[in-house]
């Protein structure tokens, strides 16, 4: 049978639950990155590195809760402060001591955060640091770089520097972000040339989590150009925030950024973000006297805001990775499985394919138009291209056929590590996907992406 067979054949109860979706949800799905065709897995319990779908296959699972779970589903410290705060209350309606030791830790891991409030997303942290950026400085323009994600609303959704808009998105919406490509040069022209630009955002290793590295000193040579021009450095580290070190990016880099965003791991896999930084921009979420609330206060609300069941988890989880210990037990599996799965791209001597990564983030490109040597990642591959994991055909197959072979990989191209992981599992993922290769080894014997789904 062909890798789209088998995925059917296995998989009966989550075909059925997914056509009950197609009622209820625009596209049978609550969240893009989980639908896939011929339709998507649906999982019923996780414990640790594993996952079980309601067919009863067991997987390694990759996604962690789309990397907030660097210790692994259900942590037992995690479990028991979520368990303690479900007795005392859900929700409080009022301020909470456990919001005071929530931000005391995340202060004492990055240095540049002075103050912080919370959101209840990743999305509203990036929407609450550009309102922020540009009340503190009076100007409107946020320049943002090609790929790099930030979130789904208005003002971040178009990364691309064409004129084509987003849908449900109009001119107004986004005329005050320019987004530029990841070259200093063309970032200063512009710093140059215009006096009406409040902030740069980006992502601080590159868009997509690293799926587009940034050049080398990009991040430390673009904190010297902010500052050379007066403007305000916006570090996106909702993913890499506690994860590729305890501070993020930007303590393995040595800079600071002027505001910070954060969520995933830091609410320990609850819903939960944050805003950080310099305490003289966040100064304009305080209040004042009345000239001051009506003309420079920005107005934020949010129900779950630094809610109580996400501080507990994120107290929790944010104890037990100060030290650094779970980045770097991470970040070691993670370099394991790449080369790994390197060696089995050169074996096959498959030409734009590669894996790569940064520490516990894993990338997985295949079939790339640049055609570079097996697991050498060409750095002039576009960037859609590295986005999409290459070949979307093969990342497809790719991505049904790992699943076949006990193997859950984030949207097939890229993974996230966690303590919970063992060398056991990185060995069985190289199996499974070198089983994979040579199940896609002959393509056309594999039916095209939403072909006729089958019973």
């Amino acid at each position: 049978m062909s890798i789209i067979e088998t995925y059917i054949q296995r998989h009966p109860r989550s075909q059925a639950l997914f056509d009950q979706a197609q009622t209820l949800f625009p596209g049978g799905v609550t969240h893009d990155g989980r639908y896939i065709t011929p339709f998507p897995l649906y999982v019923e319990r996780c414990a640790g590195a594993r996952k079980w779908d309601v067919d009863g296959n067991e997987l390694i699972d990759y996604w962690m809760g789309h990397g907030a779970l660097l210790l692994g589903h259900g942590h037992p410290a995690i479990v028991a402060a979520v368990q303690r705060q479900m007795e005392r209350g859900v929700h409080y309606g009022a301020e909470h001591e456990l919001s005071l030791r929530w931000a005391h830790l995340i202060k004492r891991l990055f240095n540049g955060i002075e103050q912080v409030r919370f959101t209840a997303s990743g999305t509203e942290a990036t929407m609450m640091a550009l309102r922020l950026a540009r009340a503190y400085t009076g100007k409107p323009i946020i320049i943002r770089f090609v790929g790099h994600y930030h979130g789904w609303h208005d003002m971040l959704a178009r990364d691309t520097t064409d004129d084509t808009l987003p849908v449900g998105l109009f001119d107004g919406l986004v005329e005050s972000t320019i987004v530029a490509p990841t070259d200093l040069t063309y970032v200063e022209d512009i710093l140059r040339k215009r006096s009406d630009v409040a902030g740069v955002i980006l992502e601080p290793t590159g868009a997509s989590y690293g799926a587009v590295p940034l050049p080398a000193g990009f991040l430390r040579d673009l904190r010297q150009l902010t500052w050379k021009y007066g403007v305000l450095l916006i570090c996106d580290e909702i993913v890499t925030g506690f994860r590729v070190a305890p501070g993020g990016a930007q303590q393995r880099e040595g800079i600071i950024a002027d505001l910070t965003t954060l969520a995933k791991v830091m609410a320990g896999g609850l819903p939960g973000g944050a805003v950080g930084g310099r305490a003289d921009i966040l100064k304009h979420l305080a209040f004042g006297d009345a000239a001051w609330n009506q003309t420079r206060k920005i107005r934020h609300f949010g129900t779950f805001n630094a809610a109580p069941l996400a501080a507990a988890a994120g107290i929790a989880m944010l104890e037990i990775v100060a030290d650094g210990a779970p980045c770097a037990y991470a970040a070691t599996l993670g370099a394991t499985l790449v080369a790994g799965m390197n060696a089995e791209l050169r074996k096959r001597r498959l030409e734009g394919w590669a894996a790569y990564g940064d520490g516990s983030i894993i990338h997985v490109v295949a079939g790339c138009s640049t055609g570079f040597t097996p697991g050498e990642l060409d750095p002039r591959t576009p960037t859609d291209e590295l986005k999409r994991g290459g070949d979307p055909r093969l990342v497809h197959l790719l991505r049904l056929g790992m699943i076949n072979h006990g193997v859950d990989l984030m949207r097939g191209r890229s993974g996230f590590f966690s303590t919970a992981h063992t060398s056991a599992d990185v060995a069985a993922t190289i199996a499974a996907f070198a089983a994979t290769l040579d199940a896609i080894g002959e393509p056309d014997a594999q039916p095209q992406p939403g072909a006729s789904r089958q019973r």
